[in-house]
């Protein structure tokens, strides 16, 4: 169980190192900006020297398996959590020294929709923000522009007990909108929707970032961060082990993979001296000699020069198939397991 952070003694603080990267931005230019954060339960190290640097205005995928670190992660930068070391400024406050100050600024949506089921939508969103000293007429208007925004409009005097799991995760992403957050933490978001539901929130998400809201994403889903992440921070057993856009990560482990299969077997030879200069590895071939694979950059560009070269070389195409890695296959490939793998966080 999680102790109340009152009873948690002060953790010790890294100073920023003095060196950046040409490329990154600017502190001023970062809406989250965390170093060497390590959190640990016990004998557990949850985090472990995270460092997590994201723009104003961008969305980013913190993407991992059961028990990486991302929930806990998300608990420090929101101070639910005390680090044990490491800086996390969010917004440019320290969400150490001043976590009333990062709250006064951020949005966040847990794992499970919290929400009031007794009471209706427009009470649920009104209680909100009350509970952030907003102005009763003020919050009302909010709320009803809110709930328009997220199609809950006709649903607004409904008791939430008898909403769907798609429309709580709405209502909870606009409760959590309503004190105008410069940013949103998004933990796990469409855990168990359909997958109507799921691409609806995706296309709620997009919105928010075209508004200018900074999102930080946790997610299992790789086709949820590929699409909506300019930029995918993976972490497992509380480490950053990758860092880059879903294109960059994919070339980690090879880009392209080029599939080519020939007619005759005896064409062999003629069909590798052909492929190897297009290739950016060794070619590797099947034990019929006649199916050929290796990786390759810009694989829409690559294939018709292929054919064209084979067909010059007088070598009879059956084939030609080029297999994008998906970011499953990078997430394999980093940490050697699936993001489904049964691993419990601490704490979840």
């Amino acid at each position: 169980m999680e102790q109340p952070v009152n009873d948690r003694k002060p953790p010790t603080t890294l100073r920023h190192p003095s060196a950046r990267m040409a490329d990154m931005p600017s502190p001023n230019d970062l809406a989250i900006d965390a170093h060497g954060l390590v959190k640990h339960f016990g004998d557990t190290k949850a985090l472990d020297g995270v460092d997590l640097q994201v723009p104003r205005g961008a969305i980013y995928g913190l993407l991992g398996p059961n028990g990486a670190g991302k929930t806990t992660t998300v608990r420090v930068l929101t101070t639910l959590l005390r680090p044990d070391a490491g800086v996390a400024l969010v917004d440019g406050i320290d969400a150490v020294t001043d976590p009333d100050g990062v709250r006064r600024r951020i949005g966040l949506t847990g794992q499970y929709a919290a929400v009031e089921e007794r009471l209706t939508a427009r009470e649920n969103m009104s209680y909100i923000g009350r509970l952030f000293h907003m102005p009763k007429r003020d919050a009302v208007a909010r709320g009803d522009e809110l709930l328009e925004r997220f199609d809950l409009s006709d649903a607004a005097d409904r008791v939430v007990k008898g909403f769907s799991g798609g429309m709580r995760r709405r209502l909870d992403i606009a409760m959590s909108l309503i004190a105008r957050p410069s940013v949103l933490f998004l933990d796990e978001p469409t855990t168990g929707l359909d997958p109507r539901s799921r691409l609806a929130m995706w296309e709620l998400i997009e919105e928010l970032e075209a508004d200018g809201t900074t999102v930080l994403l946790t997610t299992q889903y790789l086709d949820e961060a590929d699409r909506l992440a300019q930029r995918i921070v993976v972490i497992d057993h509380g480490h950053v082990i990758a860092n880059g856009t879903a294109d960059e990560l994919k070339d980690r482990i090879g880009g392209d993979r080029l599939r080519v299969s020939i007619a005759k077997v005896e064409n062999r030879e003629t069909a590798l001296a052909t492929l190897r200069p297009l290739c950016t590895a060794e070619v590797d071939v099947s034990g019929d000699g006649r199916t050929f694979i290796a990786p390759i950059r810009a694989g829409d560009r690559v294939v018709p020069g292929v054919i064209r070269a084979l067909d010059d070389a007088g070598v009879d195409v059956l084939d030609v198939e080029v297999h994008r890695p998906t970011l499953d296959d990078v997430f394999l490939t980093l940490t050697g397991r699936t993001t489904s793998d049964e691993h419990e966080e601490v704490p979840v």
